[in-house]
């Protein structure tokens, strides 16, 4: 059994869980969780690997769903709705998938976390940054690197210095650690990539829990020198509206929404996205 890091926001009403996404930490959740603590009692979990958590070998999803479901029955979390973001996102599907009864899993909210196959024109370039960024050894300026590049997304500085704190490990030296390490980076690779390469309407097929599909519809600024980028997020975005239009006329458990915001949902409109959730609850069956 692996303990994961959680945070109890408290609030009264039906039961939320956050996850976050890749190489980030329940502290994004920070801003939404004060507004849906209002109707709901709400929980953030780092997710393996990530913020606080320990490290899990192998990083499966399997396995991370059974540490999950250990980590709330050891907070007096019966049934919940999860909500995650990216990769956060698939574990809630995920989660749903293995708990198909509302003993735990009363729905699932999925922000923004879709993949793709490994052959999917542009993934291994994707991968080979993700890789060479994850258990990297950052200079003493990490932190005021991402508060200025979060900026470009209008986030404040004082909500990007909390997350990148307790998204990467300071070192002694005053350097900073990205998690998560590059070995778990591989292997959640590999799950992302054996999902992804199913489609979407595939994936989701067998999960009877209702589900809420959320996709980002607004652009990263673009990044000199990395324009290719720019391209396979337009392709992909694309190829994924088109099968989620297709899930929301064929799967009456499946609703689907667009946000919008660009892929780092959480931090940038944090009040959109508490509504969005929020609004999705309240139209569950009791």
């Amino acid at each position: 059994m692996t303990l994961l890091h959680a945070h109890d926001y408290g609030g009264d009403g039906p039961q939320l869980v956050l996850l976050h996404g890749y190489s980030r930490s329940l502290t994004d959740w920070d801003p939404s969780a004060a507004l849906l603590t209002a109707g709901h009692r709400v929980l953030a979990v780092d997710l393996p690997g990530h913020g606080r958590s320990p490290d899990i070998s192998p990083w499966t999803l399997p396995g991370v769903v059974r540490d999950l479901a250990d980590t709330l029955d050891a907070h007096g979390v019966p049934e919940a709705v999860v909500v995650g973001h990216s990769l956060g996102g698939l574990v809630a599907v995920e989660y749903a998938r293995a708990n198909p009864d509302r003993a735990r899993a009363r729905a699932a909210v999925n922000l923004d976390g879709f993949w793709w196959g490994r052959e999917y024109p542009g993934a291994e370039r994707v991968s080979e940054g993700l890789l060479a960024s994850s258990g990297a050894i950052a200079s003493p300026g990490y932190i005021e690197e991402q508060v200025a590049n979060a900026a470009r997304l209008g986030i404040s500085a004082e909500r990007a210095e909390a997350a990148t704190r307790t998204a990467a490990r300071p070192l002694p030296d005053g350097r900073w650690q990205t998690l998560p390490e590059r070995a778990a980076a591989g292997e959640i690779l590999d799950e992302l990539h054996r999902l992804g390469a199913l489609g979407v309407t595939t994936w989701v097929d067998g999960v009877d829990r209702p589900l809420l599909l959320v996709q980002a519809v607004r652009r990263l600024p673009p990044a000199p020198g990395h324009e290719w980028f720019d391209e396979f997020n337009a392709r992909f975005a694309s190829d994924l509206s088109e099968q989620l239009a297709t899930l929301s006329r064929t799967r009456p458990n499946i609703s689907v929404d667009r946000i919008d915001a660009s892929h780092p949902t959480i931090p940038e409109t944090p009040h959109a996205v508490a509504a969005l959730v929020a609004d999705f609850v309240r139209g569950l069956p009791g």
